[in-house]
């Protein structure tokens, strides 16, 4: 793994041969289409920028799990409009021209992680903490979404420096 590579994506974020292998396809009847599930529930979707893979992801998020994608999402694209998307290790990335990347998700198990790339300078900042010295995150399980925080997340975040990592 780079060492670029934000810490908080290292533990289940990238599966393993063996859970590709194992992986199940998101169920809705349309063959090959259909992004795999990995490990927890995690769309695999191929590295792209844009809207559409970030779209693709959200569509993918089994259960009540896109609806938070979806929220999340929309939530950002109203804060920040001149947002920008992409999708690296199967997870959203969220972005300023200029500025690098401030917000990622990604799906496990019972939860989704959104994670803030420069959440340590947020106020105040969100609960997860782990090596990465910059960046925290909040683990939003079946219907927990406090709008009003996570707007208040996401406008800090994006006026600030962002991750650079690609």
């Amino acid at each position: 793994m780079p060492t670029s590579w934000p810490l908080i994506h290292t533990v289940g974020a990238v599966a393993d041969e063996a859970s590709k292998k194992s992986a199940r396809k998101a169920g809705s009847g349309r063959g090959g289409d259909e992004p795999v599930l990995l490990s927890g529930g995690n769309p695999q979707i191929a590295k792209a920028d844009g809207d559409a893979p970030v779209q693709a992801y959200i569509a993918a998020m089994p259960g009540w799990k896109s609806d938070v994608g979806r929220r999340l999402d929309e939530l950002i694209e109203r804060t920040v409009p001149d947002v920008r998307k992409a999708v690296r290790w199967n997870s959203p990335f969220y972005g300023v021209e200029g500025q690098g990347w401030f917000a990622s998700t990604h799906v496990f198990t019972r939860y989704v992680k959104v994670t803030f790339l420069n959440g340590a300078s947020l106020q105040p900042p969100p609960p997860g903490s782990g090596k990465d010295k910059d960046a925290r995150w909040i683990d939003l399980y079946e219907g927990e979404f406090d709008t009003e925080q996570m707007e208040a997340w996401i406008r800090q975040s994006a006026a600030l420096p962002g991750w650079q990592g690609f």
